[in-house]
């Protein structure tokens, strides 16, 4: 074989040897997708952002993550601090991993009430991926808030794992998301919009 179809040939051993691993990967980067149906909107960390910017007084991202995750996981500078799940302190086994035991809220609803005005305030819901807050913008339509100023965001703070077999990242959090969109954020807690439980 001469030296120029060896080279024709190795070129497109390469671009078929890429167009797959691209199909592999492709259907594991869906960053942004709804992972609970909820009668609220959806936007992406960017969003958001843009969204807070522009009305700071009356546009509140509300984290819904657990204390732990707020103080040592980090949360965006401006984000409230409203969990929907509260960890008791105690580890349960499930399919024999130790698991965080999480219960439900049970003052959720009546802090969303407390800290925000139906009429006047949009709430835009945050967790780790995107599962809990739209739990939580259930939880805010039923309160009475206008489905129209109620988003979940999607990607939440840390984003979504990488699935791609091929990746030198599978399993990490790097799909999407607050952190890897290079949104401001912190570990500092502020006691104006931590969470005091009651």
């Amino acid at each position: 074989m001469e030296e120029n179809e060896m080279k024709r040939l190795s070129a497109i051993v390469l671009a078929f040897a890429m167009v797959l691993c691209f199909a592999a990967y492709a259907p594991a980067y869906e960053a942004y997708k709804v992972k609970v149906e909820h009668k609220g909107g959806n936007v992406t960390p960017t969003q958001a952002m843009d969204m807070w910017q522009k009305d700071k007084k009356n546009v509140h991202i509300v984290d819904v993550r657990t204390a732990p995750e707020y103080c040592f996981v980090g949360h965006p500078t401006m984000a409230d601090h409203v969990p929907y799940f509260l960890w008791t302190g105690e580890l349960k086994k499930s399919k024999g991993k130790a698991k965080y035991n999480l219960v439900t809220n049970p003052n959720f609803k009546k802090e969303l009430l407390a800290r925000y005005n139906p009429k006047t305030d949009t709430l835009i819901f945050m967790c780790r991926s995107g599962k809990r807050s739209c739990l939580a913008s259930k939880v805010a339509t039923d309160a009475g808030f206008d489905p129209k100023k109620i988003f979940n965001m999607m990607g939440g703070f840390e984003g979504d794992k990488i699935k791609c077999k091929f990746s030198a990242y599978k399993g990490q959090r790097m799909l999407g998301g607050w952190k890897n969109e290079g949104m401001p954020w912190t570990y500092s807690v502020d006691p104006k919009k931590a969470y005091a439980a009651k």
